[in-house]
């Protein structure tokens, strides 16, 4: 082979790949590994622009998102604000070694810790990293340091990511099953799913029963997480979702989760707060925790920092445990773990936040689309429970019996939003929900924070359609 045919060859690799989306899925199925998400969809979507609350296909279709790629796209798609910050680092300091400094990684970890100490009166400092899963290992790692301690709690319906050691203290056995033995797996407490509560109570008159079960823990020896003696557990910390995320955005009833706080604090526990989808005013709170009177000495974040662009992720934690001298150079790392480009976009959407009243109008918005899809609620008795806190809401789909878990009709509505040929006021649309909850059943509901009035009218409206035309099939 001649040396201009061997360039013409590889010339002819880049060039002859096709752009029809029927042969790129063909494609797709034979060179892409089926491990990640995609193929929970029957017939995974190509899509090619969007904004604000939209996705785009290639006939300009527009899609309707209400989960926001997790919870990751806050302030909306193509946020001018964010990419113009994207930009000029692109244009001024686009790459650098995450062992130098600039100058937007400080002033970004200076936002957080303030605000921080504005919201909980803590004093810490930040760690970065880049996905949440690291950051989760980054508190992972930090406490077994502060406590020498291997073992864990956490909350069953709880997600914290799918690297071994984020499996380790997330609940669901399917992320563990294929990869052997975690010995150092976490221990899971019923979290207060007070819709289908574990232990058979009701809200209204239960005396907070499932608080008062950890508590028991602690009265003697042989409950096996105390030794009253030496004063001592075996378990480093406590980590909690103040609202589960993938576990289908459960909230906690009002004073459990100060009292779970108080527990752990007595007894020398812990308490790591995974934000990574419920952070940066998702709840209309900076903070999921700020809601539920509970002071964390980690937290972790992620995804919405920097609005789905350049990923950053990272921990606060309390001076007394990430000091110097507690937590030296070279204690964590990750290459990527302060990009230059992540912290630009991050610094920039701390600003948006600061500037903005996101307390008030994700709170105003929340709400307004409760009160949409509860009155779903009452024309659909497959809508077994409806709840929400800021722009964190759940819609769990049942039998008609209001209750009986249907992972078949959630999952319906799922694909049939995606085929993106609804009809709405003369005009064809498509759908983006999620799926979470402990039975596959429940549509976790995370719109854009900058959603309007009108764009959750549309949505209230595709609902009742999907809703109408899936319960029949």
């Amino acid at each position: 082979m001649t040396s201009e045919t061997a360039a013409s060859t590889k010339r002819g690799a880049i060039t002859d790949i096709p752009t029809d989306e029927k042969t790129l899925l063909e494609i797709e199925n034979v060179v892409c590994s089926h491990g990640d998400t995609v193929h929970y969809a029957e017939n995974p979507q190509f899509f090619e622009t969007c904004e604000g609350s939209y996705l785009y296909d290639k006939d300009h279709t527009p899609f309707l998102d209400l989960q926001m790629w997790y919870s990751a796209v806050n302030l909306g798609y193509a946020n001018k604000r964010v990419n113009d910050a994207l930009h000029r680092q692109i244009d001024k300091l686009p790459q650098l070694a995450c062992q130098y400094l600039h100058k937007e990684k400080v002033q970004l970890a200076d936002i957080i810790v303030k605000g921080i100490k504005r919201n909980f009166g803590e004093t810490g400092r930040v760690h970065f990293n880049v996905g949440g899963a690291q950051a989760v290992e980054d508190a992972l790692k930090l406490v077994r340091k502060t406590t020498g301690k291997s073992r864990m709690l956490a909350f069953e319906g709880g997600y914290h990511g799918r690297t071994l050691a984020a499996s380790s203290i997330t609940s669901s056995y399917r992320y563990r099953e294929a990869y052997g033995e975690f010995g150092d797996r976490a221990e899971f407490v019923p979290f207060p799913y007070c819709f289908r509560c574990p232990y058979g109570k009701k809200v209204e008159n239960c005396g907070m029963f499932c608080i008062e079960q950890i508590e028991r823990k602690f009265e003697h020896e042989y409950t096996s997480w105390w030794n009253p003696k030496t004063k001592k557990s075996e378990f480093g910390a406590f980590f909690i979702e103040a609202i589960q995320g993938t576990g289908g955005y459960i909230a906690p009833p009002p004073g459990y989760m100060k009292r779970l706080g108080k527990v752990m604090k007595d007894h020398g526990i812990m308490i790591v707060d995974d934000e990574i989808q419920m952070g940066f005013f998702r709840t209309g709170k900076l903070w999921a925790t700020e809601n539920f009177e509970i002071t964390p000495d980690i937290i972790v974040f992620g995804k919405a920092l920097t609005n789905g662009m350049n990923p950053i992720s990272g921990i606060w934690a309390k001076e007394e445990y990430i000091s110097p001298d507690k937590f030296g150079p070279g204690s964590t790392h990750s290459t990527f773990s302060s990009n230059s480009l992540g912290t630009a976009t991050g610094l920039e959407v701390m600003r948006i936040f600061e500037e903005g009243d996101y307390e008030k109008t994700v709170n105003e918005k929340g709400a307004y689309f409760l009160k949409l899809i509860q009155d779903l609620q009452k024309k659909h008795p497959e809508i077994g429970d409806t709840a929400g806190v800021g722009l964190a809401l759940r819609m769990e789909m049942c039998e008609k019996d209001s209750y009986t878990p249907s992972r078949a009709l959630a999952d319906k509505m799922f694909q049939r939003g995606l085929e993106g040929n609804l009809e709405h006021k003369g005009q064809k649309i498509g759908l983006i929900l999620d799926i979470g909850g402990y039975y596959k059943n429940v549509i976790t509901l995370a719109p854009s924070l900058e959603i309007s009035y009108a764009e959750m009218d549309q949505a209230h409206d595709l609902l009742d359609q999907l809703i109408t035309e899936c319960k029949k099939g």
